[in-house]
């Protein structure tokens, strides 16, 4: 009997083992094949304990009940479900149109699955051992599950289509020849993307990837200590939100939620860099308790990211760098001992709308973030931060924030002009305290009329002058352009004639400040 007359027909072609004759049988009923031997550590597909002729199937018999099979039995729908079946063989579906449901449990394959430009309505493979996935273009109408599979040699999904959802929940990935544990580049998910407690050596790459929901590494653990990322996802595009966060560890690991209080949990942990430029994420980006292990030329890279939350609250990075260079978000929310400290921080362009600090951040901090943010002088962050804290009602936190711009940015100046700086700060700070301008005033008049006092005063015109006053001679000195009639009718020398020329040139520095800091509080109005 031909293999087509015998699928045509539904007979068992006669050159079946008795496995795969059994197979063949479940198939067409649409029930599940189970060869396990009942024993935990025998029927392990990950162990080295080996499986014998009785628990193997060939895959081009597979792939011959999956392409052309028999029709089902009266009243059944075929399907192919496999449990603790060895497949021998290279599964090669690539380009062929799969009608069947495919559910393959804690089976072992010799060879690769080979599945590019291939179409199916749902695939799922889970517990499975698998040398590699090679699924280019792949084609899903609903789900392709692969949770706590393992791939010895890499993952391929490139410019996939998934319909609903990928679940890789606990998978083990191990790189292939490229370095790479999974290439999903170009890949699109119509829902969700979980890949919680993932385990990723090599480069896990989502290159202009598109996820319709939500993109979820909950409690993953991304180690590449072979080249420079770990997670490699630029103009990655998730309409919901990407989770860096901790996933619970046994009955609700995959709760897809915050574990619950007195969970055992495992953090996200990323060794390597991770580079997220240009990424679009409509809910937030969450990096609660995130971990990152980086050498110093290793990075978390949100350049140009757009999202309208952020939630930086993982461990701070000893090495490498944090660079938000171009990034937007509207809600900043973030935990003081997240950031990295001076020289490993970049926020040039970075933009926020409001801050919502998780704990103590006080403005020190705060400064503290935007000096090692910046290693050379730019008044950007710090106008930024003022803006965004004058938004909020803190104006005198704004001040605060811009008199330590001009404070940063006397230290770039040539030593004539930071003496002047210096000077308006001892005074007004720079015109954002006047009220200090009045004090200094009040203690200039007053110490300089007990000087005049004592003063010799020849009139200049000893016919007509009026009378000596000391304290209305020091104001007329001390308040430019306005004119009382002092200054003009008495003549001084020496020491005293320098002291009102002290005088005058401070009444300039004094008045000249108080009107930029006027001028600023109008145009803040």
């Amino acid at each position: 009997m031909t293999e087509g007359d015998g699928a045509a027909a539904g007979d068992i072609p006669d050159d079946l083992t008795a496995a795969e004759a059994g197979m063949w049988q479940a198939f067409r009923n649409g029930s599940v094949y189970d060869l396990s031997s009942g024993d935990t550590v025998v029927d392990d597909p990950h162990g080295g304990h080996p499986w014998g002729e009785e628990r193997t199937v060939r895959a081009r018999i597979v792939a011959w009940l999956l392409l052309a099979g028999p029709p089902a039995l009266a009243g059944r729908v075929s399907s192919l479900k496999l449990a603790g079946v060895r497949i021998s063989g290279s599964l090669d579906l690539a380009g062929g149109t799969v009608v069947p449901y495919v559910e393959l449990r804690r089976c072992r394959f010799e060879r690769d699955v080979l599945l590019p430009e291939a179409r199916f309505t749902t695939l799922r493979m889970v517990d499975c051992a698998v040398p590699r996935l090679e699924a280019a273009r792949l084609h899903t109408e609903g789900d392709l599950h692969l949770p706590r599979c393992r791939f010895h040699n890499g993952v391929r999904l490139t410019d996939a289509h998934i319909g609903t959802d990928l679940l890789l929940n606990q998978a083990i990935v191990y790189r292939d020849r490229t370095g790479r544990s999974i290439a999903a580049d170009g890949m699109t998910v119509g829902q969700d993307l979980q890949a919680e407690l993932l385990e990723s050596h090599g480069e896990l790459s989502l290159r202009s990837a598109k996820i319709g929901v939500s993109l979820s590494l909950r409690g993953a653990r991304l180690v590449n200590p072979y080249t420079r990322l770990a997670l490699n996802a630029p103009q990655l595009t998730v309409e919901r939100s990407l989770y860096l966060t901790p996933a619970g560890v046994g009955r609700q690991a995959l709760s897809g939620t915050t574990p619950a209080r007195g969970t055992r949990i495992q953090r996200f942990e990323c060794r390597g860099g991770v580079r997220l430029d240009d990424g679009r994420f409509g809910d937030a980006v969450d990096l609660e308790r995130a971990r990152f292990t980086f050498t110093d030329d290793q990075e978390l890279s949100l350049v140009r990211v757009q999202t309208p939350e952020l939630r930086f609250l993982g461990e701070r990075p000893r090495r490498g760098k944090v660079v938000l260079s171009g990034a937007r978000v509207i809600n900043l929310v973030d935990r003081a001992s997240a950031w990295p400290g001076p020289g490993s921080l970049h926020m040039g362009g970075f933009a926020y709308e409001n801050l919502v600090p998780q704990g103590p951040f006080p403005l020190a901090a705060r400064l503290e973030w935007i000096a090692a943010a910046t290693a050379e002088y730019a008044p950007e962050p710090y106008e930024r931060l003022a803006t965004v804290l004058r938004a909020g009602g803190e104006d005198e936190d704004a001040r605060e924030v811009l008199l330590a711009k001009q404070r940063r940015r006397r230290e770039t100046l040539p030593p004539a002009a930071k003496l002047v700086g210096y000077a308006q700060d001892w005074t007004v700070a720079y015109g954002y305290r006047p009220g200090r301008a009045a004090v200094w005033m009040a203690v200039l008049w007053a110490a300089s009329t007990l000087a005049f006092a004592n003063a010799p005063h020849p009139p200049v015109n000893p016919g007509g002058h009026p009378p000596w006053n000391p304290a209305l001679f020091t104001l007329d000195l001390l308040l430019p352009v306005i004119d009382l009639g002092q200054v003009g009718q008495w003549r001084l020398t020496g020491g005293w004639q320098w002291l009102s020329t002290a005088l005058i040139l401070l009444g300039w520095v004094l008045a000249t400040t108080v009107a930029a800091g006027a001028t600023r509080l109008l145009r803040r109005g």
